[in-house]
């Protein structure tokens, strides 16, 4: 589904992304793994065209898109849930939510939510009540909700276990486990390898800007916690 070959991101002088190739298959849960600085961040941001590229490619269902803006990415149904959650803290939790449906109806838009809400109970528990006044987890869930709320056919989450309470990482765990078996493509990055490995199918170790190990989660389970900061 998704296909990054020689990538290379530059800031100024730095070099962010040294040719790096991945890929994600349809209905994979992939993770990136690594610490802060190894170029995951800059891999989700290149591909959905919120840095620039100095070279290589990026395909989407076969289709070139590094040349195309965030929004035609976006509207070629790949779904972002950034780093530190990000929700609109004066917003309810329905509102922020559905922010990441404004190109559906307002039939589609109910449809949608009341989906989620199976997915995610605290949707529908605390539908009315300001985000910002939520716990760092149930952030977290809104944050994907958003992200999941147009049906996107692939999901990047960028550190969706940051910060979170153990009894929070389980939860999330649980929903990526769930939006794979219901056909949703994800591509994650994280730094603690441990929980990522359990939800992941396959994964790439990331240093520096390249790619030191990839494989399945078995495969570079080793790998991953090898590094001391994994």
């Amino acid at each position: 589904m998704l296909r990054v070959r020689d990538l290379v991101v530059r800031y100024g002088g730095i070099t962010a992304l040294d040719q790096i190739s991945a890929e994600v298959g349809e209905r994979e849960t992939v993770i990136l793994l690594g610490a802060n600085g190894a170029g995951k961040s800059s891999l989700i941001n290149a591909i959905i065209g919120i840095v620039p590229t100095t070279s290589g490619t990026i395909e989407f269902d076969g289709q070139t898109i590094s040349d195309q803006s965030a929004a035609s990415r976006a509207a070629c149904s790949i779904g972002y849930s950034p780093e530190g959650r990000r929700v609109f803290a004066t917003m309810s939790v329905r509102d922020n939510v559905l922010a990441g449906a404004a190109r559906l109806s307002k039939r589609e838009q109910q449809r949608s939510y009341d989906k989620l809400a199976a997915l995610f109970p605290l949707l529908a528990d605390r539908a009315s009540d300001l985000a910002g006044y939520l716990s760092g987890g149930q952030q977290q869930i809104v944050a994907i909700a958003r992200a999941m709320s147009a049906s996107p056919r692939l999901l990047l989450l960028d550190e969706p276990f940051l910060g979170l309470a153990p009894i929070w990482i389980l939860q999330i765990s649980d929903a990526i486990r769930q939006l794979r078996k219901e056909g949703t493509t994800i591509l994650m990055t994280e730094q603690m390898a441990i929980p990522a490995l359990k939800v992941a199918t396959r994964g790439y170790v990331m240093r520096s800007g390249t790619v030191i190990r990839e494989g399945s989660a078995d495969d570079i389970k080793d790998s991953a916690l090898a590094e001391d900061y994994l």
